[in-house]
């Protein structure tokens, strides 16, 4: 598969087979991930692989923790607090879309909750992937960051596996640290659902649009 066509057919799976992922395999993304670009070579990246009984763990409490009202204290703020056009249109797409494809309704309260609660779960994925980056960093180290997940989807979809990027797993940093033994002065940066995609479910069967290279480019000659 060229590259072109694994950044076309790359896509947030939200269902995934109960189908073991062996280490080998996550080793072999992780290392061809690890050739992204990074400022001075800084390759700031700290990967934590996490499955089985402490994954069932740390989803166990996180999701509690959600469905009891007790939000999270995330390390810093992924999205702004006051939405404005064309982004807040898009956000709003973005939502409808998954939302319609599941036949879930505005007023359905319990089955969005119960919806938005699988994020804290990987989406039942047999592999989370947590990242972290030391709080001494500035952003150009989050720039770096999104190249290294880039290559992680890219890879996977090389051997077979989908992937879902997942903001929402940084939003209860305490949790996660204190399981996984990572320090205070690390910031969690996200997750990553990881494995093979169940491809009857309905949830996969979206995509959201792009939008027209002519919206964003400018050319000067």
């Amino acid at each position: 598969m060229n590259t072109i066509t694994a950044l076309q057919q790359r896509k947030s799976v939200r269902s995934f087979q109960d189908k073991h992922v062996d280490t080998e395999t996550i080793n072999a993304i992780l290392s061809a991930a690890s050739c992204a670009p990074s400022g001075a070579n800084t390759q700031p990246w700290q990967v934590a692989v996490v499955s089985g009984e402490t994954k069932k763990s740390i989803q166990t409490k996180i999701e509690n923790n959600f469905r009891q009202g007790q939000h999270g204290n995330a390390d810093y703020q992924y999205y702004p607090k006051s939405w404005h056009n064309p982004y807040k249109i898009r956000r709003i797409q973005c939502g409808r879309l998954m939302y319609n494809t599941l036949d879930i309704g505005r007023q359905d309260k319990q089955r969005r909750l119960d919806q938005w609660a699988a994020n804290y779960r990987a989406f039942d994925a047999p592999v989370m992937l947590l990242f972290f980056l030391d709080k001494i960093l500035f952003p150009g180290s989050f720039l770096d960051y999104g190249m290294f997940l880039q290559s992680i989807m890219l890879a996977a979809i090389d051997k077979g596996l989908a992937t879902c990027p997942q903001a929402s797993l940084s939003e209860y940093p305490e949790i996660i640290k204190s399981a996984l033994g990572y320090p205070d002065d690390t910031i969690l940066v996200g997750g990553m659902a990881l494995g093979y995609e169940d491809k009857g479910a309905r949830v996969n069967r979206y995509r959201t649009p792009r939008e027209n290279i002519s919206s964003f480019t400018r050319y000067f000659s």
